[in-house]
């Protein structure tokens, strides 16, 4: 019998190269690859029900706008729930929300509710409906106050909300890019044309308000830093 560097064979060769070790040999494998990290978009569902609801709640409210004339003029918007500041700080205090559910035109509602379906896809598949909830509305809050200390108003619309939105999935899919992989890239650039177009309609229509788009995504990137999304194990979070 011979011993472990015996002949027969079975001894090491001191010629012989070293096998390279490589990241993905290793126990957890390499968190940047492609190959390791979780596929962000397996299995978001296409009709996720809370933003679904927020949409049909939005649509809901533009056809009472219609129906109740409340697109004549100023004063018929203001007295449907616009965000105005005096009224607002004289107790009326419901604007801060009735505000998001309202819409300027045909053109704002749609374009709200088109990005509110293709981010709320990505943030809720994220985070669940009950913290998409907080997000939505703390971003709208935040754009509404924002709003309020930039001017008297009135102003309407769900903008800063889903401004808050976008910045949810920025946020997440930013702080956790080591551990997830996007497939479709086309997502942002979508997502900066809206912004483009929202800012632009902003500047040319009185009841639309860059100041809460601005609000709303700061509103938004702050919500979301304490939220774990729900597609990572439980652990530490990085």
């Amino acid at each position: 019998m011979t011993g472990p560097e015996g002949g027969g064979g079975g001894g090491r060769n001191p010629r012989e190269e070293p096998i390279p070790i490589t990241a993905d040999m290793l126990a957890g494998g390499a968190t940047g690859s492609r190959g390791s990290r979780i596929d962000f978009e397996r299995g978001m569902r296409h009709a996720p029900p809370l933003i679904l609801f927020l949409i049909a709640a939005n649509l809901a409210m533009f056809a009472w706008e219609v129906s109740a004339g409340a697109l004549a003029d100023e004063d018929a918007i203001v007295e449907a729930g616009a965000l105005v500041r005096d009224r607002v700080l004289a107790g009326e205090w419901w604007r801060l929300v009735s505000a998001m559910f309202l819409h300027g035109s045909v053109d704002h509602i749609l374009g709200n509710v088109i990005v509110l379906y293709i981010v709320g896809l990505a943030c809720e598949h994220a985070f669940g409906g009950a913290r998409t909830v907080l997000v939505y509305f703390a971003s709208g809050a935040a754009g509404a106050l924002v709003s309020m200390a930039a001017g008297p108003g009135p102003s309407v619309g769900a903008s800063g909300a889903i401004f808050g939105v976008i910045a949810a999935v920025v946020v997440v899919l930013y702080r956790h890019q080591d551990r997830f992989y996007v497939r479709d890239k086309r997502i942002g650039f979508v997502l900066a044309v809206w912004a483009g177009w929202q800012i632009l309609t902003g500047l040319a229509n009185p009841l639309i308000d860059n100041f809460a788009h601005l609000g709303g995504l700061a509103g938004g990137a702050l919500a979301t830093l304490p939220l774990r999304p729900r597609l990572l194990p439980a652990g530490p979070q990085g």
